[in-house]
């Protein structure tokens, strides 16, 4: 199954860099797989979800805010292009802003 999530590297700290992207869930969605990595479900954390398998590092991975403000912190959110156009008509129901690659949370 994949899905557009919301996604963000907390390897460096709470305000991380940001992305929303097509996410792929493993059969018992315990994994999730972007970008080339695989990252695994933690059983607890401070302000992460997931860790990358291969380096160990903590990450925030979830489904979008219609209202776009998914940084804790806020900041800039980068959208694959894969998944822009799709992002702004089904999620945030502004297909006229389609063209933007990122926006401000």
């Amino acid at each position: 199954m994949k899905r557009i999530m919301y996604i963000e590297c907390k390897a460096r700290g709470l305000d991380g860099v940001a992305r929303i992207g097509w996410v792929e869930f493993s059969r018992s969605t315990r994994s999730f797989y972007y970008g080339g990595r695989r990252f695994e479900k933690t059983k607890s954390g401070y302000k992460y979800n997931c860790f990358d398998v291969e380096t160990g590092e903590n990450y925030w991975i979830s489904g979008p805010k219609k209202n776009g403000q998914d940084k804790l912190y806020g900041g800039v959110v980068e959208i694959d292009e894969d998944a822009r156009v799709q992002y702004w008509s089904e999620i945030r129901n502004a297909p006229e802003l389609a063209q933007l690659t990122r926006y401000r949370s």
